[in-house]
């Protein structure tokens, strides 16, 4: 899963780690999956967050992914411009 998320408070890029460090640990403590910042590494007032899962069922990882697009929504500094899912099954 990606999040493309502006961060209109932020004016520096140690703001901008600030807001998405929790994002990220919160994520990844909470709900297992891996975390990543993956664009927009250079621009202070946006970010390109990666989240994935390796689940037994389709379900299962939905069910993962819905609480984590549910908690990224929940951060109020955050805007949350586009969330984009993409599958990958196994062979």
């Amino acid at each position: 899963m990606r999040f493309d998320l502006h961060l209109p408070a932020c004016h520096s890029l140690k703001e901008k780690r600030a807001v998405i460090k929790p994002i990220l640990d919160g994520a990844r403590h909470r709900y297992s999956v891996a975390a990543s910042e993956v664009g927009h590494q250079d621009k202070w007032q946006r970010a390109a967050l990666g989240m994935a899962t390796v689940a037994p069922t389709p379900g299962h990882a939905t069910e993962v992914l819905d609480a984590v697009e549910r908690f990224v929504w929940s951060f109020p500094e955050v805007e949350v411009v586009d969330a984009e899912r993409t599958w990958a099954e196994a062979i």
